[in-house]
């Protein structure tokens, strides 16, 4: 794990998982009104719960999509599917967890999560 603090901690997470691509952004859009939303995401999500040592990022990858495609939230997803790739997950993992979603999540949900991936295959080449 590199940093001390846990923001630190929370930063390299939150690179290695998401791209410095993606967290540049966000940091270049920092501003006073979401700046402490961001330092919350960074500290809390990315440097006290996906530093945890008892799952991997792949397996929280995986856990994340499926979560994702449940609470139907189409960005957050995205995002995520793209990710997941950092971490090692397969397009054939991410059919299986779209599977999986179908049956407990619903047919519509899991037809939105297949669109998805689509798009952000198709965008990123996989």
């Amino acid at each position: 794990m590199v940093g001390e603090s846990t923001f630190e901690k929370g930063m390299h997470v939150r690179r290695t998982v998401l791209g410095d691509t993606h967290v540049d952004k966000a940091n270049e859009n920092i501003n006073e009104f979401n700046g402490e939303f961001q330092n919350f995401i960074s500290n809390y999500a990315w440097g006290e719960i996906w530093t945890r040592p008892g799952l991997s990022k792949h397996n929280r990858s995986l856990i994340t999509i499926a979560m994702l495609i449940a609470l139907n939230r189409k960005a957050e997803l995205q995002m995520h599917i793209k990710a997941a790739f950092n971490n090692g997950v397969s397009k054939d993992e991410i059919k299986e967890v779209i599977m999986q979603s179908a049956l407990y999540c619903g047919l519509p949900a899991a037809n939105e999560a297949i669109h998805t991936a689509e798009d952000v295959f198709r965008e990123n080449k996989k």
